[in-house]
């Protein structure tokens, strides 16, 4: 989404032929921009009543009809509003703290906070500039050569780019026991059953091809894949896999997105639970929630971690943004309201990017309960609050994590088929590095990339 700006300006003067009351509208407009920029430059602190001006003037819209504001009320009825008169000598509002206080309220301080973002004045040409906000759509032409190639020639390029993905692995140390299958032949079976999302039996033929063109050294018994996805030997060397089938895209990803999905189970909830606590769950299958960073380009997953379906999604950010910062230059971070806190935001700005996370409703400047709120938090506080437009511009980005969910659900299936918990987390990990193996085939046509892996080590 792109944002065009689109200015109206209006002389002040009444030789423009403007009405009497227009001028005073304007004059108001001019003498109440310059007393808050007044009030900004002499670096007063806000007192409750203003941090929560601030706060509507953030997040609710507010109309006007002449010389009157319509502000919506934070706590009252929806569709209730109050009427304020932003004048500079007598400012008035019909809400009960003014009317009992006589003194400046919420909804005036927000008023006040919106004239000074929408309405700037020019001294010498003695004209006051509005700026308004117009949102046009942006499309994206498909480059159908590149896409048709990618497409028709995948499969065979997923084979040679998950084998040259899996020589890197290395064997585990054994020392007891029967010899064990070839591990490297074994992650491959299990990333390739995956993705050919048929059952094991029937996915006997695909890997048998497999074994002719040489990818596997042995073509292993079908319930040796269930025993390997079912090991929790397998659960780091996946995720180290997507690690490493995200790094041939570090030239053209800088700007990343966070967020989780669940990925649904063929278990359901506990019989004895949804008997005697809650029956409305024996409906209620299980699931795992995959939460991930990808690149907004190529959507590209660079981090990913499996939790539980309770577990919450802002103590998850800092890991996935760490583990991303290891591989990638990072320009900007964008992530919903659900990851919102001073430690996240530290966390990117020590990557040296710009974190792009929205402030709740009830979000303010100031700390809460006692709790110094840090200067990021403020500053953070007070570039969404007054630049909406460039912010918005900048967390629109978000959506492409949205995308790369859909991306893998629609491709590989939204359920898992695994029924202990460990396979269930690396069936999930599989599918994510599938997707990741995808989006590079997609590359190497589009872009023109050739992937190789495991350079270091090289």
């Amino acid at each position: 989404m792109l944002f065009k700006t689109e200015t109206l300006s209006v002389a002040s003067n009444n030789q423009q032929g403007l009405e009497p009351n227009a001028i005073t509208r304007i004059s108001s407009f001019r003498q109440v921009y310059c007393a808050s920029v007044a009030y900004e430059r002499q670096g007063a602190q806000m007192d409750i009543r203003q941090q929560k001006g601030l706060q509507i003037a953030a997040t609710k819209k507010l109309t006007q009809s002449g010389n009157r504001w319509f502000v919506p009320s934070q706590s009252g009825q929806r569709g209730e509003s109050y009427v304020v008169v932003p004048d500079v000598s007598n400012p008035q509002c019909n809400c009960p703290d003014h009317e009992l206080r006589q003194v400046k309220c919420k909804h005036i301080f927000a008023v006040e906070f919106v004239i000074q973002r929408e309405f700037t004045f020019n001294e010498e040409t003695q004209t006051e500039t509005m700026t308004e906000i117009v949102t046009v759509k942006q499309t994206y032409k498909q480059e159908w050569t590149a896409y048709n190639q990618a497409q028709t020639q995948e499969k065979d390029q997923f084979q040679t780019l998950l084998r040259e993905l899996c020589k890197g692995v290395g064997e585990p140390s054994q020392t007891i026991g029967r010899p064990r299958l070839p591990f490297e032949d074994m992650i491959f079976a299990v990333a390739f059953k995956v993705y050919s999302t048929v059952s094991q039996r029937r996915f006997m033929s695909d890997l048998r091809d497999a074994h002719t063109k040489g990818y596997i050294s042995k073509v292993p018994h079908f319930n040796s894949i269930s025993n390997y996805l079912e090991s929790e030997v397998m659960t780091p060397y996946l995720t180290m896999l997507i690690e490493e089938s995200s790094l041939p895209l570090q030239a053209v990803e800088s700007s990343f997105a966070v967020d989780s999905s669940g990925f649904s189970t063929c278990r359901f909830v506990q019989w004895v639970e949804a008997k005697y606590t809650n029956p409305t769950l024996m409906t209620k299958r299980e699931w795992v929630k995959v939460h991930l960073m990808c690149g907004v380009k190529t959507n590209i997953v660079t981090a990913v971690e499996i939790t539980d379906r309770f577990s919450g999604d802002c103590p998850q950010f800092k890991g996935l943004v760490e583990t991303t910062g290891q591989n990638f230059t990072m320009a900007e971070v964008s992530a919903d309201k659900a990851y919102l806190s001073s430690d996240n935001l530290q966390t990117v700005v020590d990557h040296n990017a710009m974190p792009y996370i929205p402030f709740k409703s009830n979000s303010v400047s100031s700390s809460r309960r006692g709790t110094p709120s840090t200067a990021l938090w403020k500053q953070m506080f007070h570039f969404y609050s007054f630049n909406q437009a460039r912010f918005m511009q900048c967390y629109h980005k978000r959506s492409n994590v949205e995308t790369t969910f859909h991306m893998i659900k629609s491709k590989f299936g939204d359920a898992l088929r695994s029924k202990t918990r460990t396979a269930q987390i690396n069936e999930a990990l599989c599918k994510v590095l599938c997707h990741n193996l995808c989006c590079l085939i997609q590359s190497m046509f589009e872009l023109e990339i050739k992937p190789e892996f495991w350079a270091e080590a090289a």
